[in-house]
């Protein structure tokens, strides 16, 4: 079997990783983290690019590709830590006016949060009562909801019972390039900073860390491609939660490869791993995905 990408599947990841790194590379995303809000232009940008369409029949006006695509498209919003609801306004292209254009804002509610609710057009989901609560992550509001019980006291919703099977894979997706560029920063920080009359990348600790972002970054990449292919929602489960793992521990490992740089506002480690701490937590995070995958032997 031949599991290399395609010359299409290429051309569009080229494609989408110049049109994020052209509309939102370093500057705006340090802008964005001074003054978060969503920008509206971006999003309509990606719209025209087919970004939020790419699964929609082309005589539906999308571009007729599948979840395959889908994760490419993903994994390079990952990697440039694209702010704002971009798995809700995706899964809600051709269901709400204007979502597959990038002209209407849909955000969701997404286990106990609906993130970047006060931006969004339109929310899918019962949000009333939701509280605004400080998120670690710069760029990601979010909202608390809650609902009420029987009995008139409130308690949280459950994490992602009802959401769209497809979200954890296109949230892996995320992950996935969030962790290949934290493994990039690193090994490209070792080859440059010099410690002791030579680059740091020479001492085997740090050359062990860098091996070991690489392959989790790969274990993640095979099984986000795999269940892109096969579909089936408890492979996009396991990959969520490889894809959450790697995210999560090459930002980590990444910060100790920088060492008292990383940790400084003015570096974009941090915000990887800020990024992948919330992600993780949507849609109901690792406890419920490992309680499905129980269920199921």
């Amino acid at each position: 079997m031949d599991f290399q990408l395609s010359e299409d599947q290429r051309a569009l990841r080229r494609g989408l990783r110049d049109v994020l790194e052209g509309r939102f590379g370093r500057d705006a995303l340090r802008a964005a983290v001074d003054t978060p809000r969503l920008d509206r232009e971006l999003w309509r940008a990606l719209g025209d690019a087919g970004f939020f369409a790419l699964c929609l029949p082309e005589d539906a006006g999308g571009v007729g590709l599948g979840l395959p695509e889908a994760v490419l498209a993903f994994e390079e919003a990952g990697r440039v830590l694209l702010p704002g609801p971009a798995v809700a306004t995706f899964l809600a292209a051709g269901e709400v006016a204007g979502a597959a254009e990038g002209k209407t804002v849909v955000t969701a509610v997404d286990g106990p949060f609906v993130p970047w609710l006060e931006e969004a057009d339109v929310v899918r989901g019962d949000v009333a009562g939701a509280v605004a609560v400080r998120s670690v992550d710069p760029l990601t509001p979010l909202h608390r909801v809650r609902e009420r019980a029987p009995g008139g006291d409130a308690r949280d919703l459950p994490g992602g019972a009802a959401q769209d099977p497809r979200a954890a894979l296109l949230y892996a997706a995320e992950q996935l390039g969030s962790a290949a560029r934290t493994r990039e920063l690193a090994v490209q920080h070792a080859r440059q900073r010099e410690q002791f009359g030579g680059p740091v990348g020479r001492f085997q600790a740090v050359q062990h860390l860098c091996a070991d972002m690489l392959v989790r970054a790969e274990l993640a990449r095979v099984a986000v491609y795999a269940a892109a292919v096969t579909g089936d929602p408890l492979e996009a489960v396991g990959a969520r939660l490889l894809a959450d793992d790697a995210a999560v521990r090459n930002a980590r490992d990444c910060l100790q490869v920088h060492g008292g740089m990383g940790f400084t506002w003015e570096s974009d480690v941090h915000l990887h791993l800020k990024r992948a701490w919330v992600r993780a937590g949507l849609g109901g995070g690792a406890a419920e995905a490992e309680e499905a995958l129980a269920a199921a032997l």
